[in-house]
């Protein structure tokens, strides 16, 4: 559908956001995201040592994969689950050095479960070896992109896409191991198959990459979607029960209510940002990502237009913006 000048209202090219967003843009857009906003109290430092597992709950133990960089902070932590007969969340990055540390720390414990937040390549690839040497099966909600693909859409490469789990989980679904319980919490946005853990017996939350204590997060289509995670966010909201959530990067975040309510505050003030330059007759992201990211260095400026276009493929989903041509990074953009 088209309005008048040639803006269309409905519709982008999925393949060619696709072919766009390679590896190298998909690490680079989430490097952009340490640039913290001012409103969110967020904390980055954490007591660790490499390959030294470490009780951090009475029913939680930590392990940091020596993978740091800007969008991984100090590096991925893999959490262990109870004693004796254990959970593991997130074995991580496909590192040697780490899934060692993460067996031996286990020596005389059984794994009997291993559960996946989601498919990027810090999180999951290591499930393939410590599955190898534990014999446990592997719950998360499905391949890369599989909750894009039950909408019929596509999405692009870049995630870990050799994970599939033994068991695939839904939203409510409660997993029960020896002395611990977790529900699984669909909380798609950052990707479509993400999904939080509640553990039960210490009403915390094991929040994955979908609200971090060091950075927002990055949300990229196709796979990632703005209205998906607003909605997610939106949904945390009502789990007051959460007291506490274990991030897989950096600390945990205490007081979880009010540092979501400052996640949901951010999206919505850039896409206020959006519409006032839009109003201003800025049509393009290019040209509208130096007004919204001052500070930030200008070889972020693509990761940077990721997210505008996200928000802005959000906006043109509720009526409120329209593009010229096909809805794509590189359109041109008005107010309807």
């Amino acid at each position: 559908m088209t309005t008048p000048g040639g803006f269309a209202t409905v519709g982008y090219n999925t393949g060619r956001t696709a072919l766009w967003f390679s590896r190298f843009a998909f690490r680079a857009a989430r490097t952009s995201f340490s640039v913290m906003p001012n409103d969110i109290p967020f904390a980055r430092e954490l007591d660790f040592e490499y390959g030294v597992i470490q009780e951090v709950a009475p029913m939680i133990r930590r392990v940091v994969a020596r993978n740091p960089s800007a969008f991984t902070l100090h590096g991925t932590g893999t959490y262990v689950i109870g004693k004796g007969n254990v959970a593991v969340v997130d074995p991580g990055p496909m590192i040697g050095e780490h899934v060692e540390a993460l067996l031996d720390a286990l020596r005389g414990e059984t794994v009997t479960h291993i559960l996946v937040t989601h498919t990027h390549i810090d999180h999951s690839p290591a499930c393939a070896p410590v599955k190898a040497a534990v014999s446990a099966k592997t719950y998360g909600y499905g391949p890369h992109g599989s909750g894009k693909y039950e909408r019929g859409e596509q999405v692009e490469e870049g995630g870990d896409m050799d994970f599939v789990p033994d068991v695939a989980i839904r939203h409510g679904d409660v997993i029960e191991g020896d002395g611990w319980s977790v529900e699984a919490v669909h909380t798609p946005g950052h990707t479509s198959n993400h999904i939080c853990f509640a553990l039960r017996e210490e009403n915390v939350l094991f929040s994955g990459d979908h609200v971090m204590g060091w950075s927002t997060s990055i949300i990229s289509p196709p796979d990632g979607d703005m209205a998906d995670y607003m909605a997610s966010l939106r949904l945390l909201m009502e789990r007051e029960e959460d007291v506490r959530y274990w991030p897989t990067h950096g600390p945990a975040i205490e007081r979880p209510q009010s540092f979501v309510r400052g996640f949901i505050g951010h999206r919505r003030m850039r896409e206020q940002q959006i519409t006032k330059h839009l109003g201003e007759g800025v049509e393009t992201i290019s040209a509208m990502v130096p007004l919204m990211y001052r500070d930030i260095d200008a070889r972020l400026y693509g990761a940077a237009a990721r997210s505008v276009f996200a928000h802005m493929i959000h906006m043109v989903e509720t009526g409120r913006v329209a593009h010229e041509g096909e809805l794509a990074v590189d359109a041109r953009y008005r107010l309807t």
